[in-house]
């Protein structure tokens, strides 16, 4: 069975540190611990996986971001990607038929979800039991390490 994993992107990006950096590949754009931590996880359970960005939708992990830029969800911020946007980049990326998502997110993200998903699909939040951020990227170190998925 097909599966996907959607991490968020994250405040802390390359250019924060390197401002000179040009376009990079989305799996070196973000860098804030909570990403990575993501990252690492999807790696370890997922064969795929993508990045879920408020202002460039899902990212593969080669696809590139131009620039650095600073858009939430839930923000109001005019660049946020508009959800039929966002569906119709979720179908031309192929992830339609992808039965089992699974989501390393917060509650921000489950009305953005919603607005894609189709019916036959199924997404599961495995951090929303973690109260905080300390305690998920705790869950994901540990399963990672562990090789244990949540």
């Amino acid at each position: 069975m097909k599966r996907l994993c959607i991490i968020p992107c994250g405040k802390k990006k390359i250019w924060d540190i390197n401002p000179d950096t040009g376009p990079v590949k989305a799996e070196d754009a973000y860098l804030s611990p909570f990403h990575q931590a993501c990252e690492r996880y999807a790696k370890a359970f997922f064969d795929e996986w993508v990045i879920l960005s408020a202002k460039h939708g899902f990212l593969r992990p080669d696809d590139m971001v131009p620039e650095n830029y600073d858009v939430t969800f839930g923000t109001g911020h005019p660049e946020i990607m508009a959800a039929e946007e966002l569906q119709r980049q979720f179908c031309e990326k192929g992830f339609s038929d992808t039965v089992e998502i699974v989501m390393l997110g917060g509650k921000k993200y489950r009305s953005v979800l919603n607005a894609v998903i189709e019916k036959h699909q199924h997404v599961s939040w495995p951090l929303s039991s973690y109260k905080g951020i300390g305690y998920m990227l705790q869950a994901l170190k540990k399963a990672a390490e562990e090789k244990h998925e949540l």
